[in-house]
């Protein structure tokens, strides 16, 4: 196999998308981190709100259509039918920019009723309308990146995604700082411009990114001019063969993002609401400890703060808890977002191999793709998990309280799991032909979580712990229902006793000495008066040990197979230097 083709292998996409996964993942880094810092969790609750919205309205417009795209270019292009790939682009291309100019208006001519109504927050409005262009420009980057992918080729993709988190990056945190330096009046509405500022840089990047990837299509293009003699179908045609496809995965995406807008709505309201029974009650911090995780007495004195500052005290407070919430969940979608360079990857590759009757091949993708989430997604839930709390003190620098942020943390790192492997297991039924019954497992599960948000967030003993109950409810079900599926309706369905037992074995290893080696330095240090600067020690020391102890189990279990390796590029070198047989 040639240089070139090696990249066009699912693994290879894989590996592209993974570099640029990381890389975006440590540009986020640097930009959520100091972002947590320099915001009050009242001014990040604003511009996570806005951010949900905007999740909300993308994927609508973005969901099913890019998968749509490349698994029909894919087909295509396995047949040799190269007008049809053409025309396929062209009328993706004009859904996209539809959906697109849709949105848009809602989230600019709409942005007051939306977070007035939807988010609960009217203080997120100029967020709100800060993110429309980004919203509109996204669609059309979704069209490029879709043939791309449908091709097999990532780099579009990834280049356009690192331009897109480093404009974030320098002039979103760049505008955030200036905006800062003002010292604007009042504090409140000083902080609430400096997230607009932040929010802007996704915007600009959105933008920048549209140009790259319309100059490298039309470079691309060049180089295959053709002509070709494949009789392409009506757009008619096409536009419904589409729409069959990405109606359902639509609604499977787009439930998690009603789910999600619906949440933050429910979580605002019910924080509101518990705050607003303390305060005609009259607020009281007792000495010793109210309920689950003493949240009744943290929730007081932000309330009682609050009140004596002045202002809108209810929505406030109700804003400073859901901005910890968030902080956490910046954190928790690192998993998550790890997932993406396989699930973008795995339908296409499933697809070609379905086309062309080879299931051993497909079910070896699949196989593969599941054992890989595991064996990302376990090591990093396991360690926010055991590691919430200390972690949370060092990404905040002591701006959020981490008695709070913390079990928040610990509680998502268990969820982050499930999302991972929910996540995975759709794309595997949507490779399949199965885009129905995804649909479901994400209702059912959604369902549970409003639910139990409903119940516990609106408990004053629990209020926003709740909410990342919830989630892990949520996915738990989806997770477990889509695997079930999985293995009652996929030909050949990959083992999941070979794809989950020794990542979880040495998954759990890891946790334990995670926490004992954090436990042991953390006391040595100081115990109860830890310092920052003694929990960085800790929490970092823990951390390496933890990551190398994982490394080891992994080796010494064969956790990842030759076979595996050998569909990366490179990978036989990779298994012949870890001695993988």
């Amino acid at each position: 196999m040639s240089s070139a083709q090696k990249k066009n292998t699912f693994f290879g996409g894989v590996a592209i998308l993974m570099v640029s996964t990381i890389i975006i993942k440590i540009i986020g880094a640097i930009y959520k981190i100091p972002l947590g810092i320099i915001l009050p969790d009242e001014a990040y609750a604003d511009f996570s709100a806005a951010y949900n919205v905007y999740s909300f309205f993308l994927t609508i417009s973005t969901a099913g259509l890019p998968v749509a795209l490349s698994k029909t270019v894919s087909e295509a292009n396995a047949l040799g039918r190269y007008n049809q790939v053409q025309k396929v682009f062209r009328v993706a291309f004009f859904a996209f920019l539809t959906m697109g100019l849709i949105s848009f208006v809602c989230m600019s001519f709409f942005a007051q009723p939306v977070a007035t109504y939807a988010l609960q927050n009217e203080k997120a409005v100029w967020c709100v309308m800060a993110l429309s262009p980004a919203v509109l420009c996204t669609c059309c980057c979704s069209a490029f990146r879709g043939f791309a992918q449908g091709h097999m080729n990532m780099m579009p993709t990834a280049i356009s995604q690192v331009t897109e988190n480093l404009s974030k990056l320098l002039i979103g945190m760049g505008l955030a700082l200036f905006i800062g330096s003002l010292a604007l009046q009042p504090e409140d509405f000083g902080d609430r411009m400096m997230a607009v500022g932040a929010i802007a840089g996704v915007s600009v990047g959105s933008i920048l990114s549209v140009f790259y990837l319309f100059w490298n299509h039309r470079r691309t293009r060049r180089l295959h001019p053709g002509p070709f003699t494949d009789k392409p179908d009506g757009s008619k045609s096409i536009l419904v063969h589409l729409l069959a496809l990405a109606i359902p995965i639509t609604l499977s995406s787009s439930t998690t993002a009603i789910v999600t807008l619906i949440d933050t709505n429910l979580v605002n309201g019910q924080l509101q609401s518990v705050f607003q029974s303390m305060m005609d009650a009259g607020p009281v911090v007792t000495e010793s400890a109210r309920g689950f995780l003493d949240i009744g007495n943290k929730s007081a004195q932000i309330l009682l703060d609050n009140m004596a500052a002045g202002g809108t005290a209810v929505l406030d407070s109700a804003r400073a808890l859901y901005g910890a919430y968030q902080k956490c969940m910046s954190i928790y979608n690192l998993p998550f977002n790890l997932m993406v360079p396989l699930t973008a990857s795995i339908i296409p590759a499933v697809s070609a191999a379905r086309a062309r009757q080879n299931m051993l091949e497909a079910k070896q993708v699949s196989e593969s793709a599941l054992r890989f989430a595991a064996l990302m997604a376990l090591p990093c839930g396991v360690g926010l998990f055991v590691l919430g709390e200390p972690i949370m003190w060092l990404l905040t620098a002591g701006n959020t309280d981490h008695t709070i942020a913390g079990p928040l943390l610990s509680i998502l790192g268990l969820a982050s799991i499930f999302v991972c492997i929910q996540l995975v297991g759709t794309s595997i039924l949507q490779a399949n032909g199965i885009v129905n019954l995804p649909i479901a497992t994400v209702v059912i599960g959604g369902v549970v979580k409003i639910i139990v948000n409903f119940i516990l967030v609106g408990n004053p003993d629990i209020m926003i712990y709740g909410a990342p109950v919830g989630t892990l409810c949520c996915f738990v079900i989806a997770a477990v229902l889509n695997l079930l599926i999985i293995k009652v309706r996929v030909p050949s369905a990959p083992s999941y006793g070979k794809v989950f037992f020794k990542p979880v074995l040495a998954s759990v290893v890891m946790g334990g000495v995670a926490w004992a080696a954090y436990g042991f330095l953390s006391r040595a240090l100081g115990g109860d008066a830890l310092t920052f600067k003694g929990n960085l020690i800790s929490a970092a020391a823990a951390i390496v040990l933890a990551a190398l102890v994982y490394f080891v189990l992994i080796l010494a279990l064969r956790a990842i197979t030759r076979e595996d390796l050998a569909l990366m590029p490179k990978g036989e070198k990779i298994a012949n230097l870890l001695h993988i047989k």
